[in-house]
């Protein structure tokens, strides 16, 4: 999806890899369509209702672990370059001829029904949730390209590479949980950096190899045909290019003016400038030799540096050159109807939205609890305690940020409050704190605080395709006495109870202050009274738990008197093994 002739493989190199807290307090645009689709053919036999899920525990985790805003973005009417492109797309993997397939001009092809059907519920879901929902004009890459150019989101999650042609400056495009940097980024100013290509030249790249709005591109040029004729103009110049080699106007050649250019002449024997007859008189300055002996023969492979044939060298280079750009731009203007000005003018568009004014509309709601565990237990058949379990680290996250405002909040409607944090965990390579919340004196029952059932219909064997960033044991709340146990940013729960951190802080050098004074117990030291509960804890050495015969042996030979000594002293002349059957008699 995007660019055709493996795109992305070209950024590739220019990838960055981003921690954990990359997103922290961040807004992000995501493309509703790309989570959708993503990952719903993977686990589609193995769960009921998979984009639901699949929004629901994503959701959670970009708030909750994370600690990201984000902001949904859904497709609006689909451009008719678009169904036309996805028309022949359809026939091409079906196998279908496209002539029998008319589509005139200006024929716009609606999106499958079933498909927005899957949205329309994300969309109700999310709502529930409170995340702010927009709907672009066309297509949602352009919406989060505009946000996130605009500066109202710090970056966009979507796989659409054609989101660098709408203008975004940061593109997340695969996100890896379980890692210590989960974070697959691309950024537009190391594209820059690297390649030498701006949005324009991205533009002109996608023309000629093909997109989602003409998947021809022009016959007979690749990605690297394309990337290499691209940057020889500036950003400014590349497209107004391409639309005068579309018109049938091919780029002048400055060079073609006959020169005549004299070459120097050079010896065959040593290969430097002069001729063999003056350097059999006079020797050449350039070789080591005497000038009695004469010229060296030049090795193999021989190529002189004179400034003569540099400029020669260079002359060629610049003809292949040119002759090469000159097939290219035959190329182009046999292209009909190239370049699409109606796709240039979608990508440099500005204004993905019907709104005027892009700011208000971009706000984060209460969540309406009690409506969400109805909608999801009414979708996807779960139970309410298991939805509650679910939803606790996303009722935590926003309680512990209203906190460090100095907001006042009921989490899960007064049933727990902050209790102490238990110790920290490093988690894929980041520290946390362990929260621990605990019921709360007004409340009278509670529904959350027993054993979670399992979610229904999901195989533990599901497709591999599927991210383990949408399982369900990635949001898990521990139940510990009542009381529950999540992880939560450091950061956070300090800025919410610095008291409790202060408190835990010294707590926990107090106990390592105490384990330094402490001498640590020998355990070859047998204790004298082993039965005592200080000798139980005291670990014993092997010879104590597996106590040789041998000694025992050697003892009662000692107490048997004169004649075991008798037996021994006549029984130096026997062998080994006769001493020891001797022994056991």
């Amino acid at each position: 999806m995007g660019v055709g002739g493996n795109f992305w493989d070209m950024l590739k190199p220019y990838a960055r890899t981003e921690g954990f807290d990359f997103l922290r307090n961040k807004r992000v645009a995501i493309d509703l369509s790309y989570w959708i689709v993503q990952h719903e053919t993977a686990i589609k036999a193995h769960t009921l209702n998979p984009h639901l899920r699949l929004t629901f525990f994503r959701t959670i985790n970009l708030f909750s672990k994370f600690g990201a805003f984000p902001v949904f973005v859904t497709d609006g009417t689909p451009s008719p370059l678009k169904s036309q492109a996805r028309i022949m797309r359809f026939c091409r993997s079906s196998g279908i001829d496209l002539a029998s397939f008319p589509v005139s001009d200006g024929t716009t092809v609606e999106r499958n029904k079933k498909f927005l059907q899957c949205v329309q519920e994300c969309v109700e879901l999310l709502e529930l949730f409170g995340m702010p929902v927009l709907k672009a004009s066309g297509e949602a890459e352009g919406l989060c390209a505009q946000l996130n150019r605009e500066g109202r989101v710090d970056a966009c999650i979507t796989s659409d590479s054609d989101a660098f042609l709408f203008g975004a400056k940061c593109i997340i495009k695969r996100l890896k949980p379980n890692s210590q940097e989960p974070f697959e980024c691309y950024q537009m100013s190391d594209i820059e950096a690297g390649l030498g290509l701006k949005r324009n030249h991205l533009i002109a790249i996608a023309l000629l190899v093909g997109n989602d709005h003409d998947l021809k591109g022009v016959q007979g040029i690749g990605l690297e045909t394309a990337l290499s004729f691209v940057k020889s103009f500036s950003e400014d110049e590349v497209l107004d290019r391409l639309s005068q080699l579309g018109s049938g106007n091919t780029l002048t050649n400055n060079s073609d003016e006959t020169i005549l250019k004299t070459r120097f002449p050079h010896c065959s024997l040593c290969g430097h400038p002069g001729s063999k007859r003056s350097h059999f008189k006079d020797s050449c300055d350039r070789c080591s030799s005497s000038k009695h002996e004469g010229c060296l023969q030049k090795p193999i492979g021989f190529k002189c540096d004179c400034s003569s044939c540099d400029q020669d060298k260079k002359e060629k280079e610049q003809k292949k050159n040119e002759a090469w750009k000159m097939r290219v731009c035959k190329k182009i203007a046999t292209e009909p109807n190239f370049p699409n000005n109606e796709i240039i003018q979608m990508y440099l568009n500005s204004n993905h939205t019907n709104f005027t004014d892009a700011e208000p509309f971009i706000s984060w709601k209460n969540m309406n609890t009690e409506m969400l565990i109805d909608y999801l237990a009414f979708k996807l058949n779960w139970e309410p305690s298991f939805i509650r379990q679910k939803l606790f680290p996303f009722l935590s996250t926003i309680s512990l940020r209203n906190m460090a405002k100095n907001q006042e909040t009921d989490l899960l409607y007064g049933q727990y409050e902050f209790d102490c944090i238990q110790r920290t965990k490093i988690r894929f390579g980041h520290t946390l704190y362990l929260v621990s919340w605990k019921k709360s004196t007004q409340t009278v029952n509670n529904n959350i605080c027993t054993t979670p059932s399992k979610e229904p219909e999901v195989q533990e064997n599901c497709d591999e395709l599927v991210d383990i960033f949408d399982e369900a044991d990635v949001t898990n709340v521990r139940v510990d006495d009542g009381c529950l146990m999540t992880d939560e940013n450091m950061d956070l729960v300090m800025s919410a109870y610095p008291e409790k951190v202060d408190q835990f802080t010294q707590q926990k050098e107090l106990k390592e202050t105490k384990s330094r004074k402490t001498p640590k117990a020998n355990p070859a030291v047998i204790p004298k009274d082993s039965s005592s509960p200080a000798s139980r804890s005291v670990q014993l050495n092997i010879k104590q738990f597996y106590r040789s015969s041998k000694g025992e042996t050697s003892e009662k030979l000692k107490d048997d008197g004169s004649s075991i000594a008798k037996r021994n002293a006549g029984s130096r002349n026997f062998s080994k093994s006769a001493r020891r059957r001797l022994l056991l008699e």
